[in-house]
């Protein structure tokens, strides 16, 4: 199998603040260190698109309308770009590039990459799976629940997300500290427990709270107040605080001033938040869904609770604020665990050679074509 640096085209409809946004320019990014050629398509007014400007990558703006538009688009730019394989990170880009294959104009390899557990119809995601050489599953619980929707099993693979260290140890200025505490209200020496998310289940904290002995602040970092969430805040025991913070591109502060993070998703595939809070050192709880638990190993690098049981948030949270031996030594595991497991360049090796298994796939079908 040749190993020339490729050109590859990530895609995807989305990119506006979110993890899967910092995952894929990330994953762009260390692509580009290691001689490949990256191209981002996606729309242009959304945080992707900044970032792969501000690191030189180059972006091609993309119109995510109606189907056929879209498809001919992605034809455009995949002939004219030279591009080797692409990389679909989105619902629409996913399902105009099964479009273009079908009818014939898609000869290029295609990986899908699937971030959060599958909500697609069965019939769409077999669609799909059938049509891409290759899937990346970013967690096992992601490709377990892609296999009992009957996905293609030989053609699926599983690449955890990796996380840039160099992002998350970045200095953080006094001022953006100062910044972060004004932005939390006064603390009145609660300990603070940030959840970096947009709308995830945040109710179900809301909601154990009364339940919560030790006195905290829960930072409800990405979100705005709906009226649930406002009315489940004004019943919080006054001896708890509570914040919401607007969707922001450097949540780092926020992790810095909190003595615990949690993440109450029930849909995560491998979640950045967490992989930042445990690669800074911080004790976690999260939600036994989704990826965490290729995270989260329970009283090893953090607590894991039952989706919805605002009852057992309470006891967690108060089990790691009162044993703080316990809490920091499942911080230092999940410290260890993310910095040696899942970094960037282990992800982009990885998904590196997925491309070029997509590649191999395309080059026999072609020949066994010709014969």
């Amino acid at each position: 199998m040749s190993d020339r640096p490729l050109c590859i085209l990530q895609v995807t409809h989305q990119g506006g603040p979110a993890g899967s946004t910092q995952s894929i320019f990330n994953l762009s990014q260390e692509l580009n260190r290691r001689g490949h050629r990256v191209v981002i398509g996606c729309r242009d007014d959304v945080l992707l698109a900044r970032l792969g400007r501000g690191a030189g990558l180059q972006v091609v703006p993309l119109a995510f309308g109606p189907p056929g538009p879209l498809a001919r688009s992605l034809a455009d730019l995949i002939a004219r770009e030279h591009v080797d394989v692409v990389n679909s990170h989105g619902t629409l880009d996913r399902r105009a590039l099964t479009w273009l294959r079908w009818r014939g104009r898609l000869p290029q390899p295609l990986v899908v990459t699937r971030r959060t557990m599958p909500l697609t119809s069965p019939f769409e995601l077999v669609a799909v799976g059938c049509t891409a050489d290759r899937t990346i599953a970013v967690s096992r619980a992601v490709a377990r629940a892609l296999l009992r929707r009957l996905h293609p099993a030989g053609r699926l693979r599983v690449v955890p997300n990796g996380i840039a260290l160099e992002r998350v140890d970045a200095p953080v200025s006094t001022d953006e500290m100062a910044a972060a505490r004004a932005a939390l209200g006064g603390l009145d020496g609660r300990a603070v427990v940030v959840v970096v998310a947009r709308l995830k289940d945040q109710h179900v904290l809301l909601r154990a709270l009364p339940s919560v002995a030790h006195p905290v602040h829960l930072a409800l970092v990405g979100i705005e107040a709906t009226p649930r969430l406002r009315k489940l805040a004004a019943a919080v025991p006054e001896r708890h605080g509570v914040s919401f913070v607007p969707l922001t591109e450097r949540p780092l502060p926020f992790y810095h001033v909190a003595a615990v993070a949690a993440l109450p998703s029930r849909i995560e595939g491998l979640s950045q938040s967490l992989l930042e809070a445990m690669a800074l050192g911080l004790p976690v709880v999260a939600s036994d869904a989704g990826g965490n638990p290729d995270l989260v190993s329970p009283g090893r690098t953090g607590v894991l609770v039952p989706p919805l049981d605002a009852g057992a948030w309470a006891k967690a949270l108060d089990g790691l604020l009162a044993d703080r031996e316990a809490a920091g030594r499942m911080a230092r595991a999940g410290h260890e665990l993310v910095r040696r497991e899942f970094t960037l360049q282990r992800t982009a090796a990885r998904t590196e050679a997925v491309y070029r298994e997509a590649v191999e796939r395309r080059r026999l079908l072609a020949r066994h074509d010709t014969r």
